[in-house]
């Protein structure tokens, strides 16, 4: 594969001498640069055969391979360095209407997707599809990015779930702000098909109560949450907090 792929690299890793330092320091900087290439090779494999293999017991659609591949980086890389612990990526897709069901939960193990649900948005985030996001105590925002999932409590919405930002200035605040993932009676079809939009939140990624105490038993306790929108894509090391 190497030698298929990468020839100037390991013409350069091979061709030269043993006596220059220079050639050396040529030769191990080479050789870094094919093992991060093949690094790089390897997660995209691994991404591209875990969602080859996604599937559910209920017919769920499948999240878009883009958001997806984004989501899992991060996933790895939180794993990898211990900030998450639970092998359950929970996925929300911001780029999509609010009417259609936008979050999954899957069960990273066996790459099985347990829940596809609507989820909702801040109220000063958008309408039917969230645009403006925010890491503001009182924006009633959406906050995007990287979240490490805590404990449950009992809040005015009944069970609720506490989540950690993990990325520094984009939604560090979320538990100072109390956003949160609870039930919400406006996230529903029939809220919708009396107002043409899914009800929105305070900037909590509300779900439908019938499935909030299903879906926050399996993802609380340090599970990967990932809040995706195309307006923000960068680098998982200069995105997450060390």
């Amino acid at each position: 594969m190497i030698y298929k792929i990468y020839p100037l690299l390991v013409f350069l890793l091979l061709s030269f001498g043993k006596d220059s330092k220079n050639t050396t320091d040529l030769k191990v900087s080479a050789a870094k640069s094919i093992a991060k290439v093949e690094t790089n090779l390897s997660v995209e494999a691994k991404i591209e055969t875990a969602y080859n293999t996604l599937h559910s017991s209920s017919n769920y659609k499948l999240p878009e391979l883009k958001t997806f591949s984004e989501a899992l980086k991060g996933f790895y890389l939180l794993k990898e360095r211990g900030i998450i612990q639970k092998n359950i990526l929970t996925l929300i897709d911001f780029s999509l209407s609010s009417n259609t069901k936008r979050l999954w939960v899957i069960d990273m193990t066996t790459n099985t997707i347990l829940f596809n649900s609507l989820v909702a948005h801040g109220r000063n985030s958008g309408e039917e599809f969230a645009a403006a996001f925010s890491n503001i105590n009182s924006s009633f925002k959406s906050s995007l990015g990287f979240y490490a999932t805590g404990e449950i409590y009992q809040g005015k919405h009944g069970a609720s779930l506490r989540l950690d930002g993990l990325e520094r200035g984009v939604n560090d605040n979320a538990r100072g702000r109390g956003v949160v993932m609870h039930g919400a009676d406006y996230v529903s079809e029939s809220f919708i098909r009396d107002h043409k939009r899914l009800g929105r939140s305070q900037g909590c990624p509300a779900v439908p109560v019938e499935l909030t105490d299903e879906i926050i038993q399996v993802i609380k306790d340090k599970s990967c949450l990932y809040i995706y929108h195309p307006s923000r894509s960068f680098t998982m090391e200069q995105k997450l907090m060390s």
